[in-house]
């Protein structure tokens, strides 16, 4: 009997481990989204990079395996939504990053909370950086791009912590601001994209009419069990987030969330969220 018992706990710890230990596992994975334009059926796909949440983590000499992985996937544009400095970590993944993806595809970008917390100096650096390597900050400000007869208009807020400097639950005016002025883009006849860093914002993206909303800053809940939880975890949303990662819809808005890319730097290591870059696919 005591034989029978041991062998029983022996199984049981055995399929614990194998259930447990892959939930750790952090590679680089590529997931897809497709979002239809309701544009003219004549334009050709149009593909969209989301990068979120790097706050500056090494993926391999000279972040080769994020780079390749970009490239392979041929973007039309990539959009870089936050964080992808970080306060505490070195700039230096990030700058061969974005030397990596330079001329790859039109590349913008706008703020998150950490290269805020960096301090004004070290923000300013990094800004810096991203005019190195010819990436197009987008700080209240839209840019207009056609392809394959797709007009899309590509809107970017500052992270709320440009005007608290700290993590909080509302919208602060100036942010606001930013998206009433944003708002003056929609179009019925372009296609119109707001890059952001928050997702708990998204009633104010809908009620500002934006076709497609792009963030980050959640990092998936950090914990989730497929199929049971999406995410344990996020900054601004709490315990058991909504909009921890992947597609919403409300209104007419759809909001695709990323769970980033950050490994680490994270305090608490990621389970069963590995990392990931973001491909969208507009018809």
């Amino acid at each position: 009997m005591q034989k029978r018992s041991k062998r029983i706990l022996l199984t049981a710890g055995i399929v614990l481990l194998c259930l447990i230990l892959p939930g750790f596992w952090n590679g680089l994975t590529v997931r897809h989204y497709s979002v239809e334009t309701g544009c003219s059926s004549g334009q050709q796909l149009v593909r969209l990079a989301l990068v979120t949440d790097l706050h500056s983590c090494s993926y391999g000499k000279g972040m080769k395996t994020l780079i390749n992985a970009i490239d392979k996937q041929n973007p039309d544009v990539i959009l870089l939504g936050g964080d992808i400095f970080d306060d505490q970590q070195p700039d230096d993944n990030t700058a061969a990053f974005l030397a990596g993806i330079s001329g790859m595809a039109p590349c913008y970008y706008v703020t998150g909370n950490h290269e805020y917390w960096s301090g004004e100096d070290a923000f300013e650096k990094k800004m810096a950086i991203l005019d190195r390597y010819g990436v197009v900050r987008l700080s209240g400000t839209a840019a207009e791009i056609e392809i394959g007869g797709l007009r899309l208009t590509v809107c970017g807020v500052d992270d709320p912590c440009e005007w608290t400097g700290n993590l909080i639950g509302y919208a602060p005016e100036g942010f606001l601001s930013e998206l009433s002025t944003l708002s003056q883009w929609i179009d019925p006849d372009k296609f119109v994209i707001l890059l952001t860093h928050r997702p708990e914002l998204f009633d104010l993206y809908c009620n500002n009419g934006f076709d497609l909303v792009l963030a980050g800053h959640a990092h998936g809940g950090q914990w989730r069990i497929p199929g049971l939880l999406n995410g344990f975890y996020a900054p601004n949303q709490g315990f058991f987030p909504e909009l921890a990662g992947g597609q919403y819809e409300r209104d007419g808005t759809v909001m695709i969330v990323s769970r980033g890319l950050a490994r680490e730097s994270t305090r608490i290591p990621r389970f069963y969220n590995p990392p990931e870059l973001v491909m969208i696919d507009l018809k």
